[in-house]
């Protein structure tokens, strides 16, 4: 699952090389994409280079829409008790144009818009458009696809907890091994906050007095870990003081490492300036 930023055909043209991958991606809604051509039978054949792709369509022209291959209706009740119903619709074997290095016409697509309405059948937002592709997307329902995304708004927090209070990003190597072992490791702290969860105290700050009051207070990750040093001195450790066992040789005399390989800063926004040609 991705966001629209990722809907592009250079990130998307590199997940399709996967044969077990299915890829879900939101896309903006003034994106442009085009049915598949598929040309009749009894049509004879003409020279020339062959039609790939068929009408358009318009996210944000209705009248440029077919009808939907499939239509789900799933209800659903808000934590608030607000009563909503979810409609997916579906287009099958869609097209989003190419480029020379990723041959999009060879690997079609399932669009599906996402509306929120309520027991009066009003809109409550703006209609969310997802893109599923992959070789195995058909094996997916529509409500799967839907689900699934849903999942990326708790990756998100996950990812911003782990940023600022568990040291996601802070490990700085130049080792991919290093990096990802480093990754898993927070992954891990983070399991056994939420295994801890149940033995967690609730810890206000000084300026948190709503806290105090509230009986029915939710555990989040972030009161585990501020009492977190209290449950790990109540577990104990089955670890044994370690021990000396020698004195390293160190580096052999006369040994030289070799300078690692000095790269590129690649500075995130930066344009190249193109310079103003004049014609000879």
């Amino acid at each position: 699952m991705a966001d629209s930023d990722y809907s592009q055909k250079d990130f998307i043209g590199e997940q399709v090389k996967h044969e077990d991958v299915v890829t879900i991606t939101r896309v903006r809604s003034d994106r442009v994409f085009y049915r598949q051509f598929i040309r009749d039978p009894n049509q004879a054949k003409t020279s020339g280079h062959p039609r790939w792709y068929g009408d358009k369509f318009d996210l944000k022209d209705d009248q440029t829409w077919t009808e939907p291959d499939e239509v789900h209706h799933v209800p659903f009740t808000t934590k608030k008790g607000r009563q909503l119903t979810v409609t997916i619709s579906g287009w099958k074997q869609m097209l989003m144009r190419g480029t020379k290095n990723y041959k999009m016409n060879n690997h079609p697509f399932t669009l599906l818009q996402i509306v929120v309405r309520d027991q009066e059948r009003n809109s409550i937002w703006k209609p969310m458009w997802l893109i599923v592709i992959g070789s195995r997307r058909d094996e997916l329902s529509l409500v799967d696809c839907y689900q699934c995304y849903r999942q990326r708004y708790d990756m998100e927090h996950l990812f911003r907890f782990g940023k600022q209070r568990l040291l996601m990003t802070s490990y700085l190597t130049p080792d991919v091994h290093h990096e990802e072992n480093w990754f898993k490791l927070t992954l891990l702290s983070y399991v056994n906050l939420w295994a801890a969860r149940k033995l967690a105290v609730v810890l206000p700050r000084d300026w948190e007095q709503y806290l105090k009051t509230n009986k029915s207070i939710k555990i989040t990750p972030s009161l585990v870990q501020r009492d977190f040093s209290r449950i790990i001195t109540t577990l104990g450790t089955f670890a044994k003081f370690p021990k000396r066992r020698g004195f390293s040789s160190g580096r052999i005399k006369g040994y030289k490492k070799a300078p690692r390989t000095r790269h590129d800063v690649i500075k995130k926004g930066s344009k190249k300036s193109t310079e103003n040609l004049k014609a000879p």
